[in-house]
Protein backbone atom coordinates (compact mmCIF):
# COMPACT_ATOMS: atom_id res chain seq x y z
CA UNK A 1 0.00 0.00 0.00
CA UNK A 2 1.43 3.37 -1.06
CA UNK A 3 1.41 5.50 2.09
CA UNK A 4 2.72 8.59 0.27
CA UNK A 5 -0.65 9.24 -1.41
CA UNK A 6 -2.47 12.51 -0.78
CA UNK A 7 -5.66 12.03 1.26
CA UNK A 8 -8.55 14.47 1.75
CA UNK A 9 -10.37 13.83 5.05
CA UNK A 10 -13.81 15.48 5.17
CA UNK A 11 -15.95 15.67 8.33
CA UNK A 12 -17.78 18.54 10.02
CA UNK A 13 -16.82 17.18 13.45
CA UNK A 14 -13.22 18.13 14.36
CA UNK A 15 -12.86 15.21 16.79
CA UNK A 16 -13.80 12.71 14.07
CA UNK A 17 -11.27 14.27 11.67
CA UNK A 18 -8.62 13.95 14.39
CA UNK A 19 -9.53 10.29 15.02
CA UNK A 20 -9.36 9.51 11.30
CA UNK A 21 -6.10 11.42 10.91
CA UNK A 22 -4.57 9.49 13.84
CA UNK A 23 -5.65 6.17 12.31
CA UNK A 24 -4.22 7.18 8.93
CA UNK A 25 -0.93 8.19 10.59
CA UNK A 26 -0.81 4.82 12.42
CA UNK A 27 -1.15 3.19 8.99
CA UNK A 28 1.79 5.25 7.73
CA UNK A 29 -0.03 7.97 5.78
CA UNK A 30 1.41 11.45 6.27
CA UNK A 31 -0.02 13.54 3.43
CA UNK A 32 -3.46 14.34 4.89
CA UNK A 33 -5.55 17.46 4.25
CA UNK A 34 -8.69 18.21 6.27
CA UNK A 35 -11.96 19.84 5.22
CA UNK A 36 -14.91 20.58 7.51
CA UNK A 37 -17.68 20.05 4.93
CA UNK A 38 -18.31 19.26 1.27
CA UNK A 39 -17.95 22.84 0.04
CA UNK A 40 -14.56 23.21 1.77
CA UNK A 41 -13.56 19.83 0.30
CA UNK A 42 -14.34 21.07 -3.21
CA UNK A 43 -12.17 24.15 -2.60
CA UNK A 44 -9.30 21.85 -1.57
CA UNK A 45 -9.84 19.66 -4.66
CA UNK A 46 -9.56 22.75 -6.87
CA UNK A 47 -6.21 23.66 -5.23
CA UNK A 48 -4.48 20.37 -5.95
CA UNK A 49 -4.60 16.67 -6.77
CA UNK A 50 -5.70 14.06 -4.24
CA UNK A 51 -5.47 10.26 -4.43
CA UNK A 52 -8.20 9.36 -1.92
CA UNK A 53 -11.21 11.07 -0.34
CA UNK A 54 -12.53 9.90 3.02
CA UNK A 55 -15.79 11.70 3.77
CA UNK A 56 -18.52 11.72 6.38
CA UNK A 57 -22.08 11.37 5.07
CA UNK A 58 -23.96 13.84 7.29
CA UNK A 59 -22.55 17.35 7.09
CA UNK A 60 -24.01 20.87 6.83
CA UNK A 61 -23.87 22.89 3.59
CA UNK A 62 -23.01 19.84 1.43
CA UNK A 63 -23.43 16.21 2.50
CA UNK A 64 -20.94 13.46 1.75
CA UNK A 65 -23.35 12.04 -0.82
CA UNK A 66 -23.63 15.42 -2.59
CA UNK A 67 -19.82 15.70 -2.49
CA UNK A 68 -19.50 12.21 -3.98
CA UNK A 69 -21.92 13.03 -6.80
CA UNK A 70 -20.13 16.32 -7.50
CA UNK A 71 -16.70 14.65 -7.51
CA UNK A 72 -17.94 11.90 -9.84
CA UNK A 73 -19.02 14.65 -12.24
CA UNK A 74 -15.55 16.26 -12.32
CA UNK A 75 -13.24 15.07 -15.09
CA UNK A 76 -10.12 15.24 -12.91
CA UNK A 77 -11.69 13.32 -10.04
CA UNK A 78 -14.36 11.06 -11.51
CA UNK A 79 -12.21 7.95 -10.81
CA UNK A 80 -10.75 8.99 -7.44
CA UNK A 81 -11.23 6.39 -4.67
CA UNK A 82 -13.93 7.62 -2.28
CA UNK A 83 -14.51 6.10 1.17
CA UNK A 84 -17.77 7.10 2.86
CA UNK A 85 -17.80 7.14 6.67
CA UNK A 86 -21.19 7.28 8.34
CA UNK A 87 -23.43 6.35 11.21
CA UNK A 88 -26.13 5.59 8.62
CA UNK A 89 -26.19 1.83 8.15
CA UNK A 90 -29.59 1.59 6.46
CA UNK A 91 -29.53 -0.49 3.31
CA UNK A 92 -31.12 2.34 1.28
CA UNK A 93 -28.22 4.66 2.14
CA UNK A 94 -25.65 2.05 1.13
CA UNK A 95 -27.50 1.46 -2.15
CA UNK A 96 -27.68 5.21 -2.80
CA UNK A 97 -23.94 5.64 -2.16
CA UNK A 98 -23.09 2.66 -4.40
CA UNK A 99 -25.28 4.04 -7.19
CA UNK A 100 -23.49 7.39 -6.85
CA UNK A 101 -20.14 5.64 -7.32
CA UNK A 102 -18.72 5.26 -3.79
CA UNK A 103 -15.61 3.04 -3.67
CA UNK A 104 -16.33 1.66 -0.21
CA UNK A 105 -18.30 2.36 2.94
CA UNK A 106 -17.48 2.17 6.66
CA UNK A 107 -20.01 2.52 9.47
CA UNK A 108 -19.30 4.34 12.75
CA UNK A 109 -18.09 3.33 15.22
CA UNK A 110 -15.17 1.88 13.29
CA UNK A 111 -11.76 0.48 14.20
CA UNK A 112 -8.33 1.24 12.79
CA UNK A 113 -8.42 -2.27 11.30
CA UNK A 114 -11.69 -1.67 9.45
CA UNK A 115 -10.40 1.63 8.02
CA UNK A 116 -7.15 -0.09 7.00
CA UNK A 117 -9.03 -2.96 5.31
CA UNK A 118 -11.31 -0.60 3.38
CA UNK A 119 -8.41 1.59 2.20
CA UNK A 120 -6.39 -1.48 1.14
CA UNK A 121 -9.36 -2.79 -0.86
CA UNK A 122 -9.93 0.59 -2.51
CA UNK A 123 -6.28 1.16 -3.42
CA UNK A 124 -5.82 -2.39 -4.71
CA UNK A 125 -8.38 -1.74 -7.50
Amino acid sequence: MDTSIKILCVDDFATMRRILKNILKQLGFTNITEADDGTTALEELKKGKFDLIISDWNMPKMSGLELLKTVRGMDDYKDIPFLMVTAEAQKQNVVEAVQAGVSNYVVKPFTAESISEKIEKILAK
